[in-house]
């Protein structure tokens, strides 16, 4: 095929292809919409890819409407070498036309069909996004959300209607990528919101749990610590139990990254004990193959293991002390260093005989051993010669034991 020269205006300065729906930005460069969208929205980057200088999130598009019709008679000159006429776009819809949509739907029936225009809306474009948060649509999806409170109070006819709704107003809130000042906004002086999404935790399916689960996530990237530390046990239950039942696969790295960030503060490292995560995050990592997921998992049993019950649900659990142990020196360094730390934690406050004798027996010392003599970062070297140091005397009989230790 004859090889066709694109005029390289015609190209994205981001994306390098022909632009379908030509913007430019108030720095005077001009890029195609989604590309663009998706770097100052998506990417939350504020400079102009080119110039360098900044940008505002909420700064203009306007439509390069001599360039895309260049482009569009481009395309039709060149039809013969299979190029396809790129379609006129559909323009962004403006705030009040949204308002007027949210207004609109008052019965139950009415809001099933509002969400679903919503969704096409969203769909479309970034740009839309904005525009409907801008409109209201965040308070108007959680005022759904909320309802979930009354279901008690609705007839057997409407709490199906009314289950679906929520499931689509938590699956827009999330896609939505809702700005910081919103998702702080949604939770609020009392944080009732979140009340709200332990609720639908407790009693929704399956989608509309995970889709509360991923919210959740976002909301406690921005929240204070004080609503970190104020969070019940009952929701450390959820999020163990949304773990277990592994609700989809982007729900349960969402729940480790929540137990990752929670735990630290206050007493959540006890409260995430009570609710049972020691045993589910062992038997997350005995099907565990997928790196950062055993880094994080790791990374949990170690922050749980620092305290005197965490310790005591991990020896309980009959295959705690040989999962970790194997793990070492089989998944990266930052999970060797983990599990080293694990095993130096229960070395120095829960060395019983009984633990002492299991480590020999199930190869835990043997590997402590290999951890030595290969290169797995200095600091699991440190404390894996910390912890044969601790209990030389206990494991003299291990052959693989150096002298020095002993």
């Amino acid at each position: 095929m004859e090889e066709i020269d694109v005029p390289p205006y015609f190209l994205c300065p981001i994306s390098l292809e022909i632009m379908k729906d030509p913007v430019i930005v108030p720095t005077g460069i001009t890029y195609d919409r989604e590309s663009i969208e998706k770097w100052l929205f998506a990417g939350k980057k504020n400079t102009c890819p080119v110039t360098k200088q900044e940008l505002s999130a909420d700064c203009d598009l306007t439509p390069n409407h001599t360039l895309r019709r260049l482009i569009q008679s481009w395309c039709t000159m060149n039809a013969s070498y299979g190029i396809e006429r790129i379609p006129t776009p559909k323009p962004p819809m403006n705030k009040t036309q949204m308002a007027k949509l949210i207004k609109d739907a008052k019965s139950p029936q009415l809001k099933i069909k509002c969400l679903q225009k919503l969704r096409s809306i969203a769909s479309e474009s970034e740009t839309n996004k904005r525009v409907m948060e801008a409109a209201g649509a965040v308070e108007f999806l959680a005022s759904i959300v909320l309802t979930i409170n009354t279901l008690e109070q609705v007839s057997d006819d409407g709490v199906e209607v009314l289950t679906r709704a929520i499931c689509e107003a938590l699956g827009m809130l999330y896609n939505l990528q809702v700005s910081e000042a919103g998702l702080k906004s949604l939770i609020g002086k009392n944080g009732e919101f979140i009340e709200t999404l332990l609720r639908v935790m407790q009693h929704g399916n399956y989608e509309s749990r995970a889709y509360a689960v991923l919210l959740l996530k976002s909301m406690i990237e921005v929240a204070e610590p004080m609503r970190m530390i104020s969070l019940r046990t009952e929701f450390f239950i959820e999020l163990v139990q949304g773990l277990k039942d592994q609700l989809s696969q982007q729900a349960s790295k969402a729940i480790l990254q929540l137990l990752v960030q929670l735990c630290p503060w206050g007493r959540n490292k006890l409260k995430a004990v009570e609710a049972g995560a020691v045993s589910v995050l062992i038997e997350r990592l005995l099907d565990c193959s997928e790196r950062r997921t055993c880094e994080m998992v790791l990374m949990l049993l170690d922050m749980l293991s620092g305290c005197a019950e965490g310790r005591a649900e991990f020896l309980k659990h009959g295959a705690g002390l040989a999962i970790v142990s194997k793990k070492i020196l089989r998944v990266s360094q930052v999970a060797s260093d983990r599990a080293v730390r694990i095993l130096l934690s229960i070395s120095k406050f829960s060395a019983t005989p009984i633990v002492l004798q299991e480590m020999l027996q199930i190869g835990v010392v043997a590997k402590l051993c290999l951890t030595l003599q290969v290169d797995c970062g200095e600091k699991a070297r440190e404390k894996a010669k910390e912890i044969l140091k601790l209990h030389a005397r206990a494991w003299k009989s291990c052959s693989c034991l150096p002298n020095n230790l002993l």
